[in-house]
């Protein structure tokens, strides 16, 4: 008889093209894979993985077995999912990523009561400004403030976040504000590796202008500390800087000819379907709080 297991094990190895791959997704052993692959090909009586040293592909067989076993996964899954929304509680690993600063900022506080609400929950956090493979990961919900590449994920966005112009009210003081992009180019910028160019929007226009900078960095972190100690202007996102912002740390500069490019903060998911009920809780809690603090 086939167990659900060793069917979670045959998508994941199609998903990730890989054993290892399938092992990372499920937080298994590479053997346990095997293993579990193995006992469902032997329950099948057929081939469904063709196995070599560097690489694996689906047999004929794996390849017409693949959408019933989806179908089994997800008929599983929705199952647990619909006792634990009637439950109300969530359960289970939350794999989540997040940009750094805004993973700090943002993220960290609302854990605390998100796991003393659900005490049959953990929250496994992976902070980093790289774009993940969130699938081959195993990732169940990723944050995101950038361009979606992948269109066979899902977009949610959940508020907006502008680019920011800001500099410490001590540099302003001894350089002066600058009020329009003519201006702006006379200013020592702080430069983030990655985005040499400051987009903005002038009129029906976009346009960008290089960031000439007198220091750069390839972290978030660092550009804020080296605008709150006087190095220049630096541009980021209104929820990277929001705190300083409202502890003057940080001074907000608007131009009179431009604005800077509006971002979003968007939640990517593997999937639109049986969304697991520890995805549905976290979103809910940030959305309050991004609501709350904008």
């Amino acid at each position: 008889m086939m167990q659900i297991p060793e069917v979670e094990v045959f998508v994941a190895i199609a998903a990730s093209d890989s054993l290892s791959g399938a092992a990372r997704r499920l937080g298994l052993s590479a053997m346990a894979v095997s293993r579990r692959l193995a006992s469902l090909e032997r329950e099948l009586a057929v081939r469904l993985v063709h196995r070599t040293t560097r690489s694996i592909s689906l047999t004929p067989e794996g390849e017409a077995f693949l959408p019933y076993a989806r179908t089994m996964i997800e008929a599983e899954e929705a199952a647990r999912a619909t006792l634990r929304t009637h439950a109300g509680t969530a359960s289970g690993v939350l794999k989540i990523t997040a940009p750094t600063v805004f993973g700090q900022a943002v993220i960290m506080p609302l854990i605390p009561t998100l796991l003393d609400e659900h005490p049959a929950l953990q929250v496994d956090l992976t902070l980093s400004d790289s774009i993940v493979d969130i699938v081959s990961l195993g990732i169940d919900v990723a944050i995101r403030i950038a361009t979606l590449r992948d269109s066979t994920l899902v977009a949610r966005a959940l508020a907006p976040n502008p680019r920011v112009i800001c500099a410490s009210p001590d540099y302003l003081d001894r350089f002066g504000t600058p009020s329009s992009l003519e201006a702006l180019k006379q200013h020592k910028c702080i430069a983030l590796h990655g985005m040499p160019y400051w987009p903005f929007v002038q009129g029906p226009e976009r346009i960008a202008m290089r960031a000439e900078a007198a220091f750069s960095a390839n972290s978030v972190e660092a550009v804020r500390t080296a605008s709150k100690q006087g190095l220049g202007l630096a541009m980021l996102t209104y929820w990277d800087i929001r705190n300083e912002l409202l502890e003057g740390s940080l001074t907000r500069v608007e131009l009179s000819d431009a604005v800077a490019e509006a971002l979003a903060i968007s939640a990517i998911l593997p999937t639109r379907q049986h969304v697991p009920y520890r995805v549905r809780a976290f979103l809910e809690k940030l959305e309050v709080a991004l609501a709350a603090g904008a």
